[in-house]
């Protein structure tokens, strides 16, 4: 994700520029086709209140399908390779992404226009929003 962002590592890890909210606070473990989703309900409940204290958020990165599925809800695609091919229709608030995991190598060769279009716009909106 990092590398994706287009950070070094101390501007990744200031907290001051940089939250990371999880869609769950425990790992449920693995299933047949990655990880399993988040608890019913947990981000509902605890989301609000977390991104109250951080009242200055410029863009948040829905990183995966369980993310896209909760924020974007009926706006999202049919799909997340459709959501992600699509992240314009989601600024300035939202920037639709795969999973940077290991299990996406797969889906990353099958779609060389992510690295070669949607990172490129990444991280210049996030050199933008750093500026």
């Amino acid at each position: 994700l990092r590398e994706w962002l287009g950070m070094d590592r101390s501007t990744f890890y200031d907290s001051d520029l940089l939250a990371i909210l999880p869609m769950d606070f425990y790992y449920p473990g693995k299933g047949k086709s990655g990880d399993l989703p988040p608890r019913k309900g947990f981000a509902a409940k605890w989301h609000p209140q977390i991104l109250a204290q951080l009242p200055e958020v410029r863009l948040t990165l829905l990183v995966g399908r369980y993310a896209q599925d909760y924020y974007l809800a009926k706006s999202k695609r049919s799909n997340l390779t459709e959501t992600v091919a699509h992240y314009q229709d989601y600024l300035p608030d939202y920037f639709p992404l795969v999973h940077p995991s290991p299990l996406n190598q797969r889906w990353l060769k099958q779609h060389p226009w992510f690295e070669q279009e949607v990172i490129p716009d990444l991280q210049k909106l996030i050199h933008t929003i750093l500026k």
